[in-house]
């Protein structure tokens, strides 16, 4: 299985893990898997324009893994 990083595409993250919904909008409030900008913005850039810092995605990354 293709590992999940921060720079993918949120649209291809959820392709490939369907289940990363849950984490996204439940644990951290992203949004995200029902906006037009998930196909055309990485997890990363997603997180940060939603005010998430470095750390934050660091451990939200650990929670997708």
């Amino acid at each position: 299985m293709k590992k999940i990083n921060k720079k993918m595409m949120i649209a291809e993250i959820l392709e490939l893990r369907p289940e990363a919904a849950d984490i996204l909008v439940e644990k951290y409030g992203l949004h995200c898997i029902g906006c037009p900008m998930g196909r055309m913005e990485s997890l990363e850039d997603g997180a940060k324009s939603h005010g998430m810092t470095d750390k934050e995605i660091e451990k939200m990354m650990k929670d997708l893994a």
